[in-house]
Formats: C-alpha cells, structure tokens, sequence
C-alpha cells in the first residue's frame, strides 16, 4: 500500500478548509490497557480537540459518562470537574457505538432508545455478575472466592448503554495459555448469548445485538465472529452488549448530517436523523449520501482507527476480516472514492499497551490487512498512541494559527 507520511497528511490536512477527523479513541489517543479504569488522556490532546472545534468528533464504542466514562478522563487530564463543562472542553461526538451523542459541553442524548430498553439495560451487569459467577470456578479452578469476586468485579464494566464483559484481566493470569484463553472466550460468548435470550423473553428480541471486539467479520446470519486466541494475539478480549443500530458506520452518517447543519443551518437527513431510524448496510448508506448531500457540502473526511483484523479463513481460500473500525474506515473511503475527494484512513499501532494486539512494527500488517483487502490505510502511526497524539496536537495549533 502506498501511503502518506505523517508529515505529509499534516500539510494536507492544515489547509483544508471543510475538515472533518472522526476519531475512535481507546488504542488511538491512549494505549489499552487491562483495566479500562486506568485509562489517561494527555492534557494537550484535550486542548487540541478543542481547538479542533467543528472540525473534530469521536466516534468510539466507550461510553461518554458515568464512572468508566470518558467525561472522566478529560476531567482528570485537566485537573477540574468543573471546567470542561464551562469551557466545552469535553469530546464532541458518539459514544456507545452511535447511540449515545454529546456536544462540547457535556450535553448527553440518547436519540431513538426508549425507557423499556434503558430499564433493561439497567440490570444487565448484575445478571453478567450471576453468570460469571456460575460459569469462571471450573474454568479458573486456582482462584479463591475473593479472587474470583475481584475477577468479575474487574470483567463488568458497567457502563449505561453498553454494558461488557472484557476478559483482559482473566487473560493475564494466564500468559501464554492459549488453549485456557479460548475456553474463556467460548464462555463469554455463552454467558451473552443468555442475555440476548433473556431479552427477548421481555419483548426486546429487536432492541440488541453483541459487539465482538476484536472480531473477524459477520457470519451468514450477520452475528460478529470471535476471533480465537493464538500465541501473541489474545483475540476476542471483549462483548458488548448494545443497542441495535449502534454500529460505527451509521453513526458516521450522523456525524455528517450533524456536521453539514451547524455549517449550512440544514440537515440534509433531518434534524432527527439517529442511527436507530438508518438503514445498515454500505450500498444503502452510500446511497443515502449520494441523494441528500451535494459535492459542495460533504466534508473532507478523516477516519482514525486502530482496531482492523484480517485472517485467512481456516476452510480455505478468502479472508475473514473484522475489526470494531473497519467499516466505518470502509465507509469513509468509500464516500470519498464515490463524491471524487481524497478522505483519509489512518491507522494507529496500538499495540504497544498491555493487551495483545497485531503490531505494524515490520510493515507486513499481518492479522490486520491481506493483500486483497479493500480497505486502504492513507497513514500509519506505527508509534501508537503517543505518536498520534504529538501529530494530533501539532495539526490543531497549525490550524489554530491559520
């Protein structure tokens, strides 16, 4: 893949005058890390999507609020709880794969959810805490009962709308055991399958679906694939237990939309435009786009991702690919080939925190691209986090200056 250097995406980027970067965040502007809860943003990035004001938004799987939220990190980076919230020092954009939107401000929505599904999702950690509990002692026979209770405090992370179970710290018990490590994932995957099961018994069948993180794509009936451990590579870390609609790539289009009327005071979708009401599929995206949105008024696009998987298919030929970024890095790339503009996909190493991930170290991108692969990296940051944030903060001054 040809790409551009991270100098040259900077000139690029400095003078373009409809700029819109769409940002994931965990692996991205911070490293992963085992215990979500330890999580630190720099200060200066802070400052630098501020200044990056109508032409900066996130779109991440994370939450914005509550304890593991977001919000919590940028007031920790800045040392005050008050300010972010005066000054519109919080990150604009969406949370929760789509459904949970917030401004600069802290302003929170949830556009499109209802009570029934808000109260359900409600109880979900403590049903995750009583499967656990019943599912991990033939599993990790070793740990004592106050252990196993730390373990599954440590794996629930009890966010509003999209409620997880995230194995890193069960993992890291067991370094190297990769056989023990894919019996957890086939656990993990049954203890969620029970909760899609126990919302349907209350009417909910259509509200939910299960984010795999990594995965490797979707199978024929659409469900996200695991992707197996293997030795330098934990695989499948994490489920999300989600509200339907809340994938990447629609709330992408709602970003746009959101993006076109505070420029033009029209939004080409309208006003209530969310991604419970949008179709799912690209072609159907794509085509939403192309009868709404003019050439003159689609931004210039931005995608900055660090979560892309490609593996051969174990039954022979083709290639299984995933990764919670990749459509809407797809998307992105796809819109700027259709409206004839250079949108940019960046892809960040984030393999350098304290979770196993595929690493760009030798160029190869084996585990994260194949030689087939549609999906075509602009600009890679094989520094991580540390080196997108340097590269982030310095395009915000030099657009700041201009």
């Amino acid at each position: 893949m040809e790409s551009l250097t991270l100098n040259q995406l900077h000139d690029e980027l400095a003078a373009s005058p409809n700029l819109l970067i769409i940002q994931d965040l965990d692996g991205v502007c911070m490293p992963l890390v085992q215990d979500p809860l330890t999580r630190q943003l720099p200060a200066d990035y802070v400052q630098a999507a501020a200044d990056l004001h109508g032409h900066f938004n996130v779109l991440t799987n994370g939450e914005h609020e509550g304890r593991r939220g977001v919000n919590r990190l940028v007031e920790q980076a800045l040392g005050d709880r008050e300010r972010p919230g005066r000054d519109g020092l919080y990150l604009p954009g969406l949370a929760a794969g789509g459904v949970q939107l917030q401004d600069r401000y802290g302003s929170l929505s949830h556009p499109g959810v209802s009570e029934a599904e808000m109260a359900f999702l409600a109880a979900v950690p403590a049903t995750m805490a009583a499967l656990l509990a019943e599912q991990l002692p033939p599993l990790l026979p070793e740990l004592g009962e106050g252990e196993l209770q730390l373990e599954i405090q440590r794996a629930i992370l009890d966010t509003q709308v999209s409620p997880t179970i995230n194995l890193n710290s069960l993992f890291a018990r067991l370094p190297d055991a990769v056989e023990r490590q894919r019996q957890l994932q086939t656990m993990l995957a049954a203890v969620m399958a029970t909760l899609m099961e126990q919302a349907a018994a209350a009417g909910l069948a259509e509200s939910f679906f299960l984010h795999v993180a990594p995965n490797l794509g979707r199978d024929a009936e659409g469900r996200e694939r695991l992707k197996p451990a293997q030795p330098g590579d934990a695989g499948s870390t994490d489920i999300q237990f989600m509200l339907r609609g809340a994938i990447k790539e629609v709330g992408l289009l709602v970003l746009i939309n959101r993006h076109i009327a505070a420029r033009s005071g029209e939004a080409p979708f309208g006003a209530e435009f969310n991604v419970r009401c949008a179709p799912h599929d690209h072609a159907a995206l794509l085509d939403l786009c192309h009868r709404h949105i003019p050439p003159d008024q689609m931004p210039h696009l931005v995608g900055v991702g660090d979560t892309v998987t490609s593996h051969p298919c174990p039954q022979g030929s083709g290639w299984l690919r995933g990764g919670s970024d990749r459509g809407f890095l797809t998307l992105l790339q796809e819109l700027g080939e259709s409206y004839g503009q250079p949108n940019r996909v960046v892809l960040v190493d984030s393999s350098g925190g304290e979770v196993d991930r595929p690493s760009l170290a030798d160029g190869s991108l084996a585990g994260i691209s194949d030689p087939e692969d549609p999906l075509r990296f602009d600009a890679c940051v094989p520094g991580g986090p540390e080196a997108y944030v340097n590269w982030f903060t310095t395009l915000a001054s030099a657009r700041k200056r201009s």
